[in-house]
């Protein structure tokens, strides 16, 4: 078997399809407003000083992200403003 090799471009359209599916599901119990971009910021954020994590570790954060950590994110980002 051989191992497929997919482009950055490719990669980010993952990503980004997993991200619009996690503010589905959030819009789905009644966070009407939730977009990709608000997942990835979420996710994202952690990893502003240690660079890209590994692609498996990324999607994970990604898939297992409660709504509680999300807006404990979103609060925590409202109160410390843009530099968060």
């Amino acid at each position: 078997m051989t191992e497929e090799v997919f482009t950055e471009k490719e990669l980010n359209v993952a990503i980004e399809g997993l991200c619009r599916s996690k503010a589905e599901e959030f819009r789905l119990i009644g966070y009407e407003h939730v977009t990709a971009t608000d997942i990835w910021n979420c996710v994202s954020h952690k990893y502003e000083k240690e660079g890209t994590p590994p692609l498996h570790q990324l999607v994970n954060d990604i898939l297992s992200l409660k709504i509680i950590h999300f807006m404990n994110f979103i609060t925590i980002s409202a109160y410390r403003g843009s530099q968060f």
